[in-house]
């Protein structure tokens, strides 16, 4: 099994020192995050910042660990009404793409935004016109992806526009493209209202998605009575009540990569160790 981390939930304060710690405890691959990771990283400075200097002093780092990048993180908003903000936001994306194919990434992440500047929760998320505004804004992204050859992936979550299995099948539809992908996080399709329908959920994703699922993120959750959002329930994988064995029979059929989430440096090792007992199993 592929298991790796989000880079920024590991010790450290430099980009080495986070690589190290997640070699030391075992991780394979990792979830890069510029801003989070690297001092004085401005994503909004990103088509500047990311040189061949740079990613040859990245893609040096990650050889030496031994630890391969499953995803290089860019989650901003496409879906700004700020169309400045949104030309700027491509030019980002495009930066991170390059970046990318120089550090040998397999992807580039993206969650899916929402209709408005904040980057909020509304119910105007969920409406056909901000799932056709998406389709518009993350088309030039997916047309540079393909001029790289290094996928865009995004992931649904039930807070953004592409919520749910459903309509990420819709934006795949939309744009066809070997370069267009999907990051599969089961819990971000989750509510208090369909959290008890978590299996049919992985199992309408893995139906619906297949082989473009290109990564799996893997947490937990623990739900409270009365809660209003899943998200603050989030936790380390094995300490809540989410149950792995589809997914990870589904990770080890196409050879996907994994990288978790919602740990802490005392926990990580055990989440791992947690997932990978259950793959043995399987």
């Amino acid at each position: 099994m592929k298991i790796g981390i989000r880079l920024h939930d590991t010790r450290g304060t430099t980009l080495e020192e986070h690589l190290a710690s997640a070699k030391e405890q075992g991780f394979s691959c990792v979830h890069l995050a510029l801003s989070k990771t690297i001092e004085g990283f401005s994503m909004s400075q990103a088509p500047t910042l990311l040189t061949d200097e740079m990613a040859d002093n990245v893609r040096g780092l990650l050889e030496h660990y031994e630890l391969s990048c499953a995803v290089l993180g860019c989650y901003l908003n496409l879906a700004t009404p700020d169309l400045k903000a949104y030309e700027d936001t491509v030019e980002i994306y495009k930066a991170h793409l390059s970046f990318a194919k120089k550090i040998g990434a397999l992807c580039v992440g993206t969650e899916t935004g929402a209709p408005n500047a904040q980057y909020k929760t509304e119910p105007a998320c969920w409406t056909e016109e901000s799932l056709n505004l998406f389709i518009r804004r993350v088309q030039p992204v997916v047309e540079f992806a393909e001029k790289t050859g290094v996928p865009l992936a995004i992931e649904p979550v039930c807070r953004h526009i592409v919520s749910t299995p459903s309509r990420a099948r819709i934006v795949l539809d939309a744009l066809p493209s070997r370069q267009l992908k999907i990051i599969l996080d089961t819990v971000n399709l989750l509510t208090p209202e369909n959290y008890p329908q978590c299996e049919k959920i992985v199992q309408e994703s893995i139906h619906l998605f297949g082989d473009q699922v290109l990564v799996l993120h893997m947490k937990d959750f623990q739900p409270e009575e009365g809660m209003k959002d899943l998200m603050p329930y989030c936790r380390a994988c094995g300490t809540g009540i989410m149950q792995y064995e589809s997914l990870l029979r589904f990770a080890k059929e196409h050879d996907l990569p994994m990288t978790l989430e919602d740990t802490k440096p005392d926990n990580a090792e055990g989440a791992r160790k947690y997932l990978q007992s259950i793959a043995d199993r399987l």
